[in-house]
């Protein structure tokens, strides 16, 4: 029987850093205010030149050479975004072109800050149904460019990054490490929550002389305390689910790693399972949240820190816009 298995990860941040005593000087908010309420305390912005693809591109290119493989080699890449750099073609493609891959199938996936293991899904199942043998599987956004800088509910929050993984096929039965299970869920009734409403094709301008307020419909808008209670729900539950369904309880666990939007949400999940301190990890102080490169990005930070290694067991959970959420459990 043929399934996945993560050989390498990658991961790329702009050189740029905007802390919140920047923010100060632009907003009306403070250092204290945003660390209470969210746990942030800088993110990276990316320059004026630098694109999605751009990030994709480094995290991508170590991925590949932690996992030892060349661009021949990779059949497939998917990635998650939620700020492409075009309408159209997708992110996936122009990535294609900038590794020099030629003729495999390349595509974006948008989940929002779920991407990422939504994309893992769909490289799995290429994977296991025999349609690939070695998938990338990316999540990179350049979140600065569509949020209101005057909006310190939203902005604050948000930054900029990429993350990869190499996915591969693995046909030995003796070898235990590989993507054990995913799951993955969405309740479109609650999108107007946390959502941008334009740009899109249903979308249209109605008055020109309307054209500030068209123009704040192309920002994040969010009910915070909302998305809050769904999140604190929604994650315990598909983290137990997902862990279920690999016959696998918390304390087999070797490392959590939780989607980095709030740490405030991360740890009352946390303290609501009872998963110790040592069991997690968070980047969301330096980075803030990154959507759907956190997850990759915080994989490979765990890995190449030593604080995840061969034969420990990980999960990964997330929840963000649509509302969507997932939850994915494997072995390194």
């Amino acid at each position: 029987m043929t399934y996945s298995r993560i050989t390498g990860t990658g991961s790329y941040l702009p050189e740029k850093v905007l802390t919140n005593h920047d923010l100060e000087k632009i907003m009306d908010t403070t250092d204290e205010w945003i660390r209470d309420r969210t746990g942030i305390a800088k993110r990276h912005i990316a320059a004026g030149d630098e694109t999605t693809c751009d990030l994709a591109e480094i995290a991508a290119g170590l991925a590949m050479e932690a996992a030892g493989r060349t661009p021949r080699q990779v059949d497939l890449i998917v990635l998650a975004t939620t700020t492409p750099d075009r309408v159209f073609p997708s992110t996936a493609c122009l990535l294609q072109q900038r590794l020099d891959i030629h003729g495999t199938a390349a595509f974006d996936i948008q989940a929002v800050c779920t991407g990422f293991i939504y994309a893992l899904a769909v490289a799995d199942k290429f994977i296991r149904t025999g349609s690939a043998r070695c998938a990338l599987v990316v999540g990179a956004e350049t979140l600065s460019r569509i949020v209101d800088w005057n909006d310190r509910s939203t902005s604050i929050l948000f930054g900029d990054g990429a993350g990869a993984v190499v996915l591969e096929a693995n046909d030995d039965e003796n070898d235990p490490a590989g993507l054990m299970e995913v799951r993955l869920h969405a309740q479109g009734e609650h999108a107007r929550r946390l959502w941008t409403e334009a740009p899109g094709s249903g979308h249209y301008p109605v008055r020109i002389d309307h054209q500030m307020i068209e123009e704040r419909r192309h920002f994040p808008h969010m009910e915070g305390r909302f998305v809050f209670k769904h999140a604190v729900t929604r994650m315990p539950e598909v983290l137990l689910e997902t862990l279920n369904a690999a016959s696998l309880k918390l304390d087999d666990v070797d490392l959590f790693l939780f989607h980095q939007a709030n740490l405030r949400i991360n740890e009352y999940v946390a303290n609501e399972l009872g998963i110790p301190e040592e069991k997690r990890i968070n980047n969301i102080e330096r980075y803030g949240n990154c959507s759907a490169a956190s997850i990759p990005m915080l994989l490979d930070e765990a890995i190449r820190s030593g604080r995840l290694v061969p034969g420990q067991i990980f999960s990964m959970t997330t929840f963000g816009s649509g509302f969507s959420w997932s939850g994915a459990v494997a072995r390194l």
